[in-house]
């Protein structure tokens, strides 16, 4: 059975939600390869991804009778996945910087003479970069750059200050730059 038009998401919602476990297959495999991304990118280690992923959908057929379309599925099932990646992190105690830094270090830090544009990043090299950067730096710039969401809302998931977000995000940025810059030869 094809599922066609804008409306292929809502129908395999629906039969799942009626029992229907080829339609939780193809809903599955419409979305586990974005989902992994995002929880390779939070956990950076690909045994622990493939558990959140696995977590998240598992949790998502749970509850799926809950979700009313207020939202696209793919949105509902990123914030259950990010949870549960965040949930996990928590618990291994995330250390993250204080986050009275000096502004004036950070300004002198990304006011350098060398032009961003002209390193052509390419998005495999910024994944391999983010991989060595502290994990706490690593989720806000994931969070930020890759899953759109704000400073105030990542304060709000990880029950830290806005200030605090920000600083670790302009940390993480420097610090990818820097690995970016290092292999560059720059």
């Amino acid at each position: 059975m094809k599922y066609l038009n804008t409306d292929i998401h809502r129908q395999l919602v629906e039969d799942c939600k009626s029992g229907n476990r080829k339609a939780q297959y193809e809903l599955y495999n419409s979305y586990a390869k974005a989902m992994y991304n995002i929880c390779f990118r939070m956990m950076n280690n690909t045994e622990e991804a493939k558990d959140m992923l696995q977590e998240g959908f598992v949790e998502a057929f749970r509850r799926l009778e809950s979700f009313r379309f207020e939202s696209t599925f793919g949105a509902w099932l990123k914030k259950i996945v990010i949870n549960k990646c965040i949930n996990a992190l928590e618990k291994r105690r995330i250390v993250w910087v204080d986050e009275e830094v000096a502004d004036s270090q950070i300004a002198d830090a990304t006011s350098e003479s060398i032009d961003e544009e002209e390193l052509k990043l390419s998005v495999e090299r910024v994944k391999k970069a983010m991989s060595q950067i502290p994990e706490g730096a690593r989720v806000i710039f994931s969070l930020f750059l890759f899953e759109g969401y704000n400073h105030a809302e990542i304060s709000e998931i990880l029950h830290i200050s806005e200030s605090t977000s920000k600083t670790q995000f302009m940390r993480a940025r420097l610090m990818v730059k820097e690995i970016l810059l290092a292999k560059a030869g720059v």
